[in-house]
C-alpha cells in the first residue's frame, strides 16, 4: 500500500483558501467527511460530474493538502486530511474566540437535536444471497420493483432527479414521490420519501439503502429518518420488513413469496391508497409506506 508522505506538511494558507473557494471542491470534501476512502468514481457519481473535472478538482485539493490518497490494488482511494483546516483554525480562532464559539455551537446543536428528537426514525437490516449489483438493480428497475413491491420505482436515479413509486394498475398514480439525494451504484441510494403534494411542516422523510458486501452475501440496511409521527413510524415498521422479505425471496429463489407479506397490514395499505387516489372509491392496488 502506497501512502502519500506529505500528509502533515504545512501548506500555505492561500492554497487552502483557494481550494475551499469553489463549491464543487467543498462538496467533494463533504462527501469524504461523510465517508472517507472513496474512489474517483464514487466521488463524482452523485455530483453528476465528469471524471476529468473531478480529477482536476481533486488535484487542487491534494495540492492544498486537504486530501491524501492511498493505492489499493488498481484503486486510488481519497481521504480527507483535516490538518490544514486545523492549522487555520488554530491561527485565526483558537487563541481568541474558541470558548465563545464553542458555547454558540453547543447551543446550535442542542436546538437542532431538540427539533429532530420529536421525529422518529426506523432502521431495518437484512442479509441476501446475491451481489450488490443485483440488489441495486432490484431497487431501481421498474419491472423488478413491480414484482416484489407491487409498485414501479421510476427515475433516472441521478442525484437531484425526481423519482416516483407508481401503481401497476395502469392508472399512473404515484403513491410515493421524492428526490434522489445520493446515488452511488451499487452501494448507496438516498431519496426523500413522501406522499405527492406539499411537504409536511417538518420536511419530507428520507430513506437510505446501504448495500454492503458481507463475505459471499450482501447486507442491505434500510434507514428511514424524519418520519412525521408515530403513525408514520408504525407504517414504516410494517412496510419495510414486508418489502425486504419479498425482495430477498425474489433474488434468492427467482420468485416472490406466495402471499404478499404486507397483506397482514391491509388497513395501512388501504388508507394510503385512499389518500393518494383522486378516483371514486373502489378496489384498487396500492401500497403503504415502504410497500
Amino acid at each position: 500500500m502506497q501512502v502519500h508522505t506529505c500528509i502533515f506538511e504545512r501548506v500555505g494558507d492561500d492554497a487552502v483558501f483557494r481550494a475551499l473557494a469553489d463549491p464543487t471542491r467543498r462538496a467533494l470534501l463533504d462527501r469524504l467527511r461523510e465517508r472517507n476512502g472513496q474512489t474517483l468514481g464514487e466521488l463524482c457519481g452523485p455530483l453528476a460530474m465528469a471524471r476529468q473535472s473531478a480529477t482536476q478538482h481533486l488535484g487542487v485539493l491534494e495540492a492544498a493538502n486537504l486530501i491524501t490518497t492511498v493505492r489499493r490494488g488498481r484503486e486510488k482511494l481519497h481521504y480527507l486530511n483535516p490538518v490544514p483546516l486545523w492549522d487555520i483554525a488554530e491561527r485565526w480562532i483558537e487563541r481568541f474566540e474558541r470558548p465563545r464559539l464553542r458555547a454558540l455551537s453547543a447551543i446550535k446543536h442542542r436546538a437542532e437535536e431538540d427539533t429532530m428528537a420529536d421525529r422518529p426514525s426506523y432502521v431495518y437490516v437484512t442479509y441476501i444471497e446475491s451481489s450488490p449489483e443485483r440488489v441495486w438493480e432490484a431497487l431501481t428497475d421498474p419491472g423488478l420493483t413491480a414484482q416484489y413491491w407491487g409498485h414501479s420505482n421510476v427515475s433516472d436515479w441521478q442525484a437531484g432527479s425526481p423519482w416516483e413509486h407508481r401503481r401497476v394498475d395502469g392508472s399512473g398514480i404515484a403513491d410515493v414521490t421524492g428526490t434522489v439525494l445520493e446515488s452511488v451504484p451499487p452501494r448507496r441510494l438516498t431519496m426523500t420519501f413522501g406522499a405527492p403534494g406539499e411537504a409536511p411542516p417538518g420536511g419530507p422523510s428520507k430513506v437510505t439503502f446501504d448495500i454492503e458486501p458481507y463475505h459471499e452475501i450482501v447486507r442491505l440496511t434500510v434507514t428511514h429518518v424524519n418520519l412525521a409521527d408515530g403513525d408514520a413510524l408504525e407504517a414504516a415498521s410494517a412496510g419495510w420488513p414486508a418489502v425486504c422479505a419479498n425482495l430477498k425471496s425474489l433474488l434468492e429463489t427467482g420468485h416472490v413469496l406466495p402471499r404478499a407479506p404486507w397483506e397482514m397490514h391491509a388497513e395501512l395499505r388501504a388508507a394510503q391508497m385512499a389518500r393518494n387516489d383522486p378516483r371514486p372509491p373502489g378496489p384498487q392496488a396500492g401500497t403503504a409506506p415502504g410497500k
